[in-house]
C-alpha cells in the first residue's frame, strides 16, 4: 500500500481518518498560514479560494520532503464574503456566535493531495449552515457548559455535539463541515490503490 501522510496536526481530521480505518502518518507542514492568508486577502481572494490555497500549500510543502500521498486541507468560515479566523477567547466566541445568529454562513474545505512536491488531486467543497435565532440566555449557557473547547472551531461550535442545537438548517456534506471531505478523498485513495478497493 502507498504511504499516506496527513499534513496537519489537527486532532479532528486525524480522528476522521482513524475512524475510517485509514492507515496514515502526520507531519507538520511548517507553512505560515497567516502570511499566505494575508497575501491572498490583499489580492482579493475569496474565503473559498483561501481554503483551497492553504490546503495546497500544506500538501505540497510536506510532499516535497515526505514520500507517498500527502493530504493537505484547510477550512474557512465565510459570512457574506467576510473571512473569519478562530476566536481568541470566550468573549470573542460570544461575539462570533451573535454575529452568526439568525444568518446563513458557509464553511469551505479546500483539499489537496500532493505527491513528490506536486499536486496530484484537489477538491473544494462548501456547506451552508443557518443558525437559529437563539436567545442570549441559551448562548451563555452553551458557552458556560463547553467553555474553551469551542475555541478549537472557527465557528465556535462542534456540530457533532451540543453545537448542533445552534442550527435550524444545514445543507452540505457532514464531513466537509467537520473539515475533511472524506468520501471524495476515499474515492481518490481507492483509485490510486492507496487503500483497498
Amino acid at each position: 500500500m502507498t504511504r499516506i501522510v496527513l499534513a496537519s496536526r489537527s486532532a479532528a481530521r486525524a480522528e476522521l481518518l482513524r475512524a475510517a480505518a485509514i492507515p496514515f502518518e502526520t507531519a507538520d507542514s511548517g507553512v505560515d498560514e497567516e502570511v499566505i492568508k494575508d497575501r491572498l486577502l490583499r489580492d482579493g481572494a475569496s474565503p473559498r479560494q483561501i481554503a483551497s490555497a492553504l490546503g495546497e500549500a500544506k500538501a505540497v510543502a510536506v510532499s516535497a520532503r515526505e514520500s507517498g500521498l500527502v493530504i493537505g486541507v484547510d477550512q474557512t468560515l465565510d459570512l457574506a464574503g467576510a473571512l473569519f479566523d478562530k476566536a481568541a477567547n470566550l468573549d470573542e466566541a460570544r461575539d462570533r456566535l451573535l454575529s452568526l445568529r439568525g444568518r446563513t454562513h458557509q464553511l469551505h474545505a479546500g483539499l489537496t493531495v500532493a505527491e513528490d512536491g506536486a499536486v496530484a488531486w484537489r477538491l473544494s467543497q462548501s456547506a451552508s449552515l443557518t443558525m437559529r435565532n437563539f436567545s442570549e440566555a441559551f448562548l451563555d449557557d452553551y458557552l458556560a457548559q463547553w467553555g474553551p473547547a469551542v475555541l478549537s472551531s472557527v465557528g465556535c461550535y462542534h456540530l457533532e455535539s451540543a453545537g448542533v442545537q445552534l442550527f435550524e438548517r444545514i445543507e452540505g456534506d457532514y464531513f466537509t463541515i467537520l473539515g475533511l471531505p472524506l468520501l471524495p478523498l476515499l474515492d481518490f485513495l481507492r483509485d490510486r490503490g492507496a487503500i483497498a478497493q
